[in-house]
């Protein structure tokens, strides 16, 4: 796929590196489809944390789309909700930043090191989110400033309708 159609937390953490040479030939091949592995060696995150399955669509510098596989072993649902399991939203979110920092981390003007959230904006649930939906998380970056600062609008789906959507700003941790 080479085109496309169309409150304050701390949990995203993502370190800047230069493209593998793995991810360079999924971008310059037109499939821009980055397995679990490909993303393990751009981001931090990890068991439980990790919230991206796959990243499906890539514009490099513009915007990522990816899959989020939810599934009924995931740690959260034991205590959100009994007999009612719901994602929690904020995971949404986190899930929308991680792709969004798959856009970050292949910037060769991003200075290296943790981004983190600084804020989010406009941020709105729209549907509950529950086992065995396939939440399609896109980012696209709106402004970086200083290398250091960037903002991103994020839209969660399943199956077509928005899940959740907002503003999510990042900032470069010293």
């Amino acid at each position: 796929m080479s085109t496309f159609e169309e409150t304050t937390t701390n949990s995203i953490a993502t370190t800047a590196k230069p493209q593998t040479q793995e991810n360079q030939e999924a971008t310059t091949t037109g499939t821009n489809i980055l397995t679990v592995e490909e993303i393990h060696k751009i981001l931090p995150h990890r068991y439980p944390f990790a919230l991206v399955d796959r990243i499906i669509g890539y514009v490099p510098g513009e915007k990522a789309v990816g899959i989020k596989n939810v599934t009924f072993n995931e740690p959260h649902f034991q205590g959100h909700f009994p007999g009612r399991p719901i994602m929690p939203g904020v995971l949404i979110i986190e899930a929308l930043a991680q792709v969004g920092g798959i856009i970050f981390a292949q910037m060769p003007e991003i200075q290296s090191g943790l981004f983190v959230f600084a804020a989010m904006d406009k941020v709105k649930f729209r549907r509950p989110v529950v086992p065995g939906d396939q939440l399609v998380l896109t980012t696209e970056l709106l402004s970086i400033r200083k290398g250091r600062f960037a903002k991103m609008r994020g839209l969660a789906e399943v199956d077509g309708q928005k899940a959740a959507e907002g503003d999510l700003m990042f900032s470069l941790m010293d």
